[in-house]
């Protein structure tokens, strides 16, 4: 390898310009640890991290943040569950995805719960006609749907997420007119979110496809410009 991750272990650069990033790194931490301490260094004291993994690598990464943010910064573990795809039936069907939510400074955090489009209560003659018309603060399990094949809000990049999804996130840690970065951005939704809820946003990412997608999805949207890339689509 030409790199140390953590751990003190080794691991090669790789080449992302593919359709999606292929998570079987030989050191997925180390190919982490760069964007995660960037992302700290960038983040203003009443911001927010928030992480998307799979359960393969979940448990590694927050090992890895609570290194780098410190353990008292680890504000929430989210569940991202999900009723879509396949069911395999040697074990348990994998239906949840994992959001971890780290502040820079735990006693400056922004956190709008005010902002947070609510929830319909599951039993809502349990809490009263108000309170189940007003519905409720969303927990840290989130039911949310992947975005569909097959739906208008595909875009055609594999690990697209939903915009829903971003959205809630965007608007309970950043106040309006507030900037949303994004380094490992994909199709781009954390933009979208944040173009949709009045936020400033800043996109990176390595891959010509994401770009190719991002482009398309950003075409004619004042204000918004590609730089450090080149200019046509193709």
């Amino acid at each position: 390898g030409d790199r140390t991750g953590f751990g003190g272990r080794r691991y090669e650069t790789v080449r992302l310009g593919s359709r999606s990033f292929d998570d079987a790194f030989d050191d997925y931490l180390g190919f982490l640890e760069p964007f995660l301490m960037e992302s700290r260094r960038l983040l203003k004291p009443s911001g927010s991290l928030y992480l998307h993994l799979d359960y393969r690598e979940a448990h590694y990464a927050k090992v890895l943040l609570d290194e780098i943010f410190g353990r008292e910064c680890f504000v929430n573990e989210i569940i991202w569950a999900y009723d879509y795809g396949g069911r395999t039936k040697k074990r348990w069907p994998a239906k949840h995805d994992t959001i971890l939510f780290y502040a820079k400074d735990p006693e400056r955090n922004l956190f709008n719960a005010d902002e947070v489009e609510r929830i319909p209560y599951m039993a809502p003659g349990l809490v009263g006609a108000e309170k189940a018309a007003r519905g409720k603060l969303p927990t840290d399990v989130w039911w949310h749907t992947i975005v569909s094949p097959t739906g208008k809000e595909k875009l055609g990049y594999p690990t697209q997420k939903p915009l829903g999804v971003l959205k809630r996130i965007v608007s309970a840690s950043s106040p309006p007119g507030g900037l949303v970065v994004d380094l490992v951005a994909g199709s781009g939704t954390a933009g979208a979110a944040a173009l949709e809820l009045g936020r400033r946003f800043v996109l990176a990412d390595r891959s010509e496809e994401a770009f190719t997608v991002m482009r398309k999805r950003f075409a004619g949207e004042a204000g918004v410009e590609f730089r450090g890339v080149e200019a046509s689509s193709e």
